[in-house]
């Protein structure tokens, strides 16, 4: 468990617990790790080298290996990533070459000859039913020796980890942050949040818990340790009973309740009775998990608790025996008869709500009146309203301002995404200046007085992690709508995944688009080769794991945008198989080395997503030539079996076309609100830190920097979103 803790810690920090054991002479030893970090991409902080210099040569031993582990599972060098074709980039041949390759080596086979002679007969050929095809033909170690080695350039990854305060402060921290957390978790979060909170469930709290799935994860603990709830909603009361049943806190998916001990039905029931008994009002949320609290009275027997009567309405109104009606219902009503002003005093009530209907309400009023009302309330309501929607609202009208045209991107919680044309009456530019400016300020008004803020220049253009479900989990990952730089040469994806229970079978593929986002061409396991690219082959199993790379010469490619995908063919799923992540290497000229190196691993991110088909970024070359990466993290639905490039070009390119255009608020936006009389704002150039305290926003930490310093980076850019 100390490993897992530990390791939680790095993922999160990229900070290594202070590390324990007998004072020695382990400087020789401390060199020797940190080189061994360095060929997975990785480096000790001079700070965290003096400390494992003056430990025994076995303690530092003993810390290598646990974060060597570490390190290289965020890498993604944990696995073996083997290529079908043992040269590639090198040798790999057309794709017709091929497959007439590996009909002569069928026919030239005993076993295969005969069903193979019929197929052609037929004029129907299936490739999985060549011995050769899809099937590893020789072992990792022959790839291994049929590679050059690496040669190491100025450009490879190097990752600093700094030397952290001791194991429990650090675990102490970390919970605090994810529990107090102003946006949502994503879900390797959410699990890494329910770790923390069985451990510090009695320590420390946060001031406020304001993300609902954070607190029902932080409430299962508490009454684990009979600890008081925190609750003040219904749903809050369901969300925990899914928690006690090891289901979705988020109410995404159904949650089959498990029978309750009669000490939790009782825990429950009072906090239902209490939260009622408190705010009647409260009933109405009822009616969004009518089923789900219908299902969940079954398991508690209210009627076994009479003196919990506030609690027996919950079940009441879920039932239909009483009536509570919803603010939706009374909003539907409203609107369907034009009562913008009336709509407009119901929703008063509910400031976060009244802003997610910002848009329709200005769209619907009949006059300038009417929507000079609407901006009023939003202005009255705002210091009402959470930072994270104020922002949504800040970028949905950023967006608003193209009059008509364009594509409208959407993205449930699970990732799932597709475009669709936007239809919808523009704003009129007024109203909408005004809004702007309102939010503007209320969102300056919110930002602490920082003194001097140093930014790296590469976090300018990362977008606001408005949602922790926007970024898969991994490794250098930014969120949906950030562009970062691709530099270097040669771009290369990998996936690797690892079935579960049956045979699964995923392509990678890339979608060579022109400026247009029409289709230029592809390459997958039907397109070997294309112009300045190559694909590894096709593997069509993977019981003890497999790997696909694509490798591209930038200065080669003629298109515009370069798409990877991840198709699934056959089998499992991306959340059912055992293992599965996409990434990309940049790597320079000269260099070779395996397919894999971990070294030149710029991004590593899970695959976990809905639908059959994966997108997780798109490179776009810009007008002087140099490419940039843009970050989707999206999954179409695809279709059951058989997804393939050919197929979905058309859908994905609309996707992309959706996402390249919108503008998202990025860490720039929120810099220009900062600056003032009580924050100095300045970009960093990379030369000495300052000596006094800072607070620093970048993509990593930089050394030296003075121990009072605030930090931000993307382990934990969301605090940047105020409260």
């Amino acid at each position: 468990m100390s490993y897992r803790l530990e390791s939680l810690v790095v993922r999160h920090t990229l900070r290594l617990p202070s590390p324990h054991g007998a004072a020695g002479q382990g400087a020789v030893a401390a060199r020797q790790f940190d080189a061994a970090l360095m060929s997975v991409g990785f480096k000790l902080s001079a700070e965290l080298l003096a400390r494992l210099s003056h430990l025994s040569e076995a303690a530092v031993v003993h810390t290598a290996r646990r974060t060597l582990r570490t390190v290289s599972e965020m890498a993604g060098d944990h696995v073996r990533h083997n290529a079908y074709f043992i040269d590639f980039p090198a040798n790999v041949p057309d794709t017709g070459e091929f497959w007439a390759r590996c009909v002569a080596e069928a026919l030239a086979d005993d076993t295969a000859r005969e069903r193979v002679a019929e197929q052609l007969a037929n004029g129907v050929l299936d490739l999985l039913g060549l011995p050769a095809y899809g099937r590893y033909q020789h072992t990792y170690e022959e790839m291994l020796a049929a590679q050059d080695e690496l040669i190491a350039s100025a450009g490879d990854r190097v990752t600093v980890l700094h030397l952290g305060q001791g194991l429990e402060e650090e675990l102490t921290s970390l919970y605090l942050a994810l529990a107090g957390s102003t946006t949502p978790l994503g879900e390797e979060d959410l699990r890494d949040l329910e770790i923390l909170a069985g451990r510090c469930a009695l320590g420390p709290q946060p001031e406020s818990i304001p993300v609902r799935e954070n607190r029902a994860v932080v409430n299962l603990a508490r009454l684990t340790a009979g600890a008081d709830l925190l609750l003040d909603t219904v749903v809050d009361v369901l969300r925990l009973a899914c928690a006690l049943s090891g289901g979705d806190v988020t109410l995404r998916e159904p949650t089959r309740f498990r029978t309750f001990p009669r000490p939790v039905r009782r825990a429950l029931l009072a906090g239902l009775d209490a939260v009622v008994a408190a705010d009647p009002a409260k009933l109405a949320d009822v009616h969004a998990y009518r089923e789900r609290f219908k299902r969940l009275g079954e398991r508690l027997h209210p009627h076994e608790h009479p003196g919990r009567p506030h609690a027996a309405e919950v079940f009441a109104v879920a039932r239909g025996e009483k009536k509570a009606r919803s603010l939706d219902s009374r909003l539907e009503e409203l609107l369907d008869a034009y009562d913008v002003p009336g709509a407009v005093r119901l929703l008063s009530s509910a400031p976060g709500r009244l802003f997610r209907a910002l848009d329709l309400l200005l769209r619907t009023a009949a006059g300038q009146e009417e929507r000079d009302a609407v901006v009023a309330a939003a202005v009255r309501v705002a210091p009402k309203v959470s930072g994270r929607v104020l922002l949504s609202v800040r970028e949905h009208f950023l967006n608003r301002e193209r009059e008509t045209g364009g594509s409208r991107i959407f993205v449930d919680r699970r990732g799932s995404g597709w475009a669709a044309p936007d239809v919808r009456p523009p704003v009129p530019a007024a109203d909408r200046d005004r809004l702007v400016a309102a939010l503007d300020a209320e969102l300056r008004r919110r930002l602490p007085a920082s003194g001097r803020v140093l930014l790296d220049p590469d976090v300018l253009d990362v977008a606001l992690p408005l949602s922790g479900r926007a970024a898969a989990a991994g490794l250098g990952v930014l969120p949906r709508g950030s562009v970062s730089a691709a530099d270097g040469e040669h771009l290369r994806f990998f996936v690797y995944w690892k079935e579960a229970r049956r045979r699964t079978d995923y392509d990678l593929s890339a979608l060579l688009l022109h400026p247009d986002y029409s289709t230029g061409s592809w390459l997958s396991y039907t397109a070997l080769r294309a112009v300045g690219g190559v694909h590894s082959g096709d593997v069509t199993e993977a019981p003890d794991g497999a790997s696909e790379f694509i490798g591209l010469s930038l200065d080669r490619v003629r298109a515009t945008y370069i798409v990877p995908q991840v198709n699934i063919y056959s089998g499992e799923g991306f959340e059912e198989a055992e293992e599965s992540f996409f990434g990309f290497m940049l790597r320079d000229g000269e260099q070779k080395g395996r397919p894999f190196e971990p070294r030149t691993v710029r991004m590593k991110s899970e695959l976990r997503g809905a639908g059959r088909v994966a997108l997780p970024l798109v490179f776009l070359r810009a007008d002087d030539g140099r490419w940039r990466a843009k970050w989707l993290h999206m999954y179409l639905r695809g279709l059951s079996s058989a997804n393939r490039v050919e197929e979905n070009h058309i859908s994905v390119s609309k996707v992309v076309r959706a996402v390249v255009e919108r503008e998202y608020l990025t860490v720039r936006y929120l810099a220009g609100l900062m600056s003032g009389e009580a924050t100095a704002v300045e970009v960093w150039d990379g030369g000495p830190v300052p000596d006094e305290p800072v607070t620093y926003v970048g993509l990593e930490r930089p050394e030296g920097l003075h121990p009072d310093s605030r930090v931000v980076t993307l382990g934990n850019l969301r605090d940047l979103i105020p409260g």
